[in-house]
């Protein structure tokens, strides 16, 4: 298809709760991005689109997709930096890295994410308690904007469009390459201990004790009744040195698809949870890992999203102050009584970083919830909102697609001063998503 003709499609968010007929072009040159910015009012750039909410994608803007932008552009092994085009891919940035024994540790659980993609959201990993997120390694991004034009950002030019840029969804226009500083990666494996939890209040010692390590932990929780709420593991994977250099090489994207029935219900949810908590008990502690399984732990067990179904999930990833979180998962326990919502995933770790503007991240923790789609669970999150209000609650706006502006007004108090330097910048707001629309951002 020649590139003066737009391409319509049919797309979703991956969560599945967002679907619209999107206007699409590809650009393969920087002149194009130009061009193409020419073309509409209001415009979104896209990476791979595996955000669970509809970041990159909206149908009154015209999305710029930017796969073909997927250069290593400079590399400097001495300096430990690398400058990439935000098309690339985690797995493709990677496998260069880590031929070199570098890498960086912020880094989201599926490897075909964007590095784009990872920066507009300020991406994280499971050892964000001692690594923070993405916005520690960033040094610099080039973006180009439909007024502004190629602007250089960096603590040292445009600083404050740099600090808006980092977790800013894409609103401050199109990011086309970043630099980063790199860490030396001189490991291959990972010596994982698990521990057996009876409840909640289990996982939240461990996770004060591993504060201050570098380590990579974060919780398995059962949520499938009452009685075993908070029954789980919790993973404590340290890298370790291998005298044996391997070679570690992420496989190529499998594609997922979404069966029309959801799968997942109180039945199939005990049988898993059965299943995984026995397989836990069979293994070694500690025992040694693949980096993989620890870094990308969804990869060859894409069956999960699956089995959701085209209604899709839910996933409620909140931050929460560490003295507030019994009280809160009281008051959760409380409703959940009630109103027994189908969870297929209850899962903790440690955050830190400052929060600022409408960054998800702080020195807090961090709990996640998986949700099947329905309406009683959609009311039972009804409920989660408000204790999220109450508690002060920090929820994911890049996870969660039904969150609405009075919640995110609520929880993000650096929300109007993120939309007074956004427009300040960008008088017309041209950069517009469904979430930027739905949230009024």
């Amino acid at each position: 298809m020649k590139n003066n003709y737009f391409k319509n499609l049919y797309i979703s968010s991956f969560d599945k709760n967002y679907y619209s007929k999107i206007t699409l072009k590809s650009p393969e040159k920087y002149k194009e991005i130009e061009q193409f910015s020419e073309l509409k009012n209001n415009l979104i750039t896209s990476g791979s689109n595996f955000s669970y909410a509809p970041l990159g994608i909206d149908s009154k803007s015209l999305v710029l997709d930017m796969k073909k932008f997927n250069r290593i552009l400079h590399f400097d092994k001495k300096k430990k930096e690398i400058t990439v085009e935000a098309g690339i891919k985690i797995s493709e940035f990677l496998n260069f890295t880590l031929d070199h024994d570098l890498w960086i540790p912020q880094l989201p659980g599926y490897p075909y994410i964007t590095l784009g993609g990872a920066v507009a959201t300020n991406s994280h990993g499971k050892s964000s308690g001692t690594d923070g997120t993405i916005r520690r390694m960033v040094k610099k991004i080039i973006i180009y904007h439909k007024d502004h034009g190629w602007l250089n950002l960096s603590n040292e030019e445009n600083q404050e469009i740099f600090n808006l840029t980092i977790g800013g969804l894409g609103l401050t226009g199109t990011i086309v390459s970043i630099t980063f500083q790199l860490e030396d990666f001189i490991f291959k494996d990972f010596i994982t201990i698990r521990k057996k939890m009876v409840s909640v209040k289990d996982c939240l010692i461990e996770l004060k004790k591993n504060i201050l390590k570098d380590t990579f932990v974060y919780s398995w929780n059962m949520a499938q009744d009452f009685e075993n709420f908070g029954k789980g593991y919790f993973f404590e994977s340290k890298l370790e040195k291998n005298i044996l250099k391997k070679k570690i090489k992420i496989p190529k994207k499998k594609n997922i698809f979404f069966p029309s029935l959801c799968l997942w219900n109180k039945f199939t949810i005990k049988l898993a949870n059965l299943f995984f908590y026995k397989l836990q008990s069979l293994e070694k502690s500690p025992s040694q890992e693949e980096f993989l399984k620890v870094i990308f732990p969804y990869v060859g067990k894409e069956l999960y999203f699956k089995m959701f179904g085209s209604k899709g999930l839910i996933e409620s990833q909140l931050l929460v102050a560490e003295n507030k979180l019994e009280q809160f998962l009281d008051e959760f326990k409380f409703f959940y009584k009630s109103e027994k919502p189908l969870i297929t995933l209850f899962s903790l770790k440690n955050m830190s970083g400052e929060q600022a503007f409408i960054r998800f991240e702080g020195n807090r923790i961090c709990v996640t919830f998986d949700f099947v789609n329905n309406k009683k669970n959609l009311n039972f999150l009804k409920i989660l909102d408000k204790l999220c209000i109450k508690y002060g609650i920090l929820p994911s706006i890049i996870k969660d697609s039904r969150i609405d502006k009075i919640t995110f007004d609520k929880c993000y108090i650096y929300a109007d001063e993120f939309r007074e330097k956004l427009i300040k910048f960008d008088k017309k707001r041209i950069y517009k998503s469904e979430v930027s629309r739905r949230l009024e951002i």
